[in-house]
């Protein structure tokens, strides 16, 4: 190796540390797959059709998608992935879990709602915070997904009655 190339590598090492190795990318890579997780075990307690095809679904499309997305594109620039990793609980179509030790839909609903606005939160500090442009359109798109989720899930907590009555607000 020359002189030159070692210089090179050294340079790209520095740039490489300060440029491609996004504290905010490690913390959605991270996060979201302790979403997997999480969602996982609401998925195998949640009771409703319709709250488990949610679930479901923010598993496959905002969850592993935006893990994946992320992660390959800290790998376009070099940068390592977070090794933590979090246990699999695979989908069940019933568990027969105890109803006094189980989740109710409405629980999970509303824990999902909180889930919910803090990734919105999350990706916009990403985008914000971000300075790859690459990384940054693909936390806004995930965004617009997310979005889209969050309300169907409310639309489906409206329905099933499942959105505390407070006072002044009617449904």
């Amino acid at each position: 190796m020359t002189i030159l190339d070692q210089v090179s590598a050294t340079s790209r090492s520095i740039v490489q540390q300060t440029v491609d190795k996004e504290s905010v990318n490690y913390a959605m890579v991270t996060t979201g797959r302790y979403h997997v997780a999480v969602l996982s075990v609401f998925h195998n307690h949640a009771q409703e059709p319709q709250l488990r095809q949610l679930i479901k679904e923010a598993i496959d499309n905002l969850s592993e998608k935006t893990v994946k997305k992320c992660e390959a594109l800290l790998l376009t620039g070099d940068a390592k992935i977070p090794s933590v990793r979090f246990p699999e609980h695979p989908l069940e179509n019933r568990l027969d879990i105890p109803s006094a030790a189980r989740l109710t839909d409405m629980e999970i609903a509303m824990i999902l709602v909180n889930m919910h606005g803090a990734s919105q939160v999350a990706l916009v500090a990403g985008i914000s915070q971000g300075y790859q442009l690459e990384i940054a359109s693909e936390l806004r798109n995930q965004l617009n997904i997310a979005l889209d989720w969050g309300y169907r899930l409310q639309q489906l907590m409206l329905h099933r009655g499942w959105l505390p009555e407070m006072a002044k607000v009617e449904h």
